[in-house]
């Protein structure tokens, strides 16, 4: 393995990366967004070490106690306004990177925060969905929301109660934009994991359909292996507010 100061790429692998401008998909998860003091849901001492998934992240926990899972997205909701919440040197670096490489950076999140959004990424997925909407089961509406959220809360667009939910995928449900992510896995050049654990399907198995399909190079960053890590072409582990950087850096040949 190498070690926190190491690059996961060398540079002749880099060089022809860039001669081929070979098109790159990241995917990151909560380990990135730790960094900025957002808690992550499966570390020991997450999210789920504290709550029953089956009570706040399924639809049929919406359906037989809404006002459990209103509470518990409200409070993760206020959470991530807190102004204190900020995003950090690896959301930036990606946001660099889409802007300045030579051809197409798919950005692909397991996190329902706005930090990639707020650090500059436009080419983004939030295939889990986003904290900051909300979604009506009445009428389909999907808007930006940043308040509490209730039960008795009316639809902006119906005026009916009951049916507005948290835009974001719970256990049991399709996440979105795959037929969008699997195009891109088949044929990127580049695939590029931070900062998430391998454990949940399917971005679990994003690297084995980057490396078969597309033969791409395959990286992770993380603090230590994740589940899948064997599957990986080059790790390194560490901060990503430091690993994350100096890997764009190396990619844009910028000074280290």
């Amino acid at each position: 393995m190498t070690s926190e100061h190491a690059m996961p790429l060398r540079p002749d692998i880099i060089n022809i990366l860039r001669d081929e401008a070979a098109t790159i998909v990241i995917l990151t998860g909560a380990g990135i967004s730790k960094e900025s003091g957002l808690h992550t849901f499966r570390d020991p001492d997450g999210i789920w070490a504290k709550y029953d998934i089956s009570e706040v992240a399924t639809p049929e926990a919406f359906i037989n106690n809404p006002d459990l899972v209103h509470h518990f997205y409200n409070d993760r909701r206020a959470g991530l306004l807190d102004p204190a919440i900020q995003p950090n040197k690896a959301h930036l670096a990606l946001a660099r990177l889409e802007t300045r490489w030579p051809s197409d950076v798919l950005l692909v999140t397991q996190n329902i925060d706005d930090l990639h959004y707020r650090a500059g990424s436009k080419n983004l997925i939030h295939m889990h969905g986003e904290l900051l909407k909300i979604s009506c089961n009445h009428c389909g509406l999907l808007t930006v929301w940043s308040a509490p959220l209730g039960r008795d809360t009316p639809c902006t667009s119906c005026t009916k109660t009951g049916g507005l939910r948290p835009h974001v995928v719970w256990f049991g449900e399709m996440p979105f934009e795959m037929e969008r992510i699997y195009a891109a896995l088949s044929k990127c050049g580049l695939f590029i994991s931070i900062g998430t654990s391998g454990n949940v399907y399917p971005a679990a198995g994003f690297v084995q359909i980057a490396s078969e399909e597309a033969g791409a190079e395959t990286v992770e960053i993380n603090l230590e292996p994740g589940s899948g890590a064997s599957l990986f072409d080059h790790s390194s582990y560490g901060l990503a507010t430091k690993l994350v950087p100096a890997l764009i850096d190396s990619l844009l040949m910028d000074q280290v």
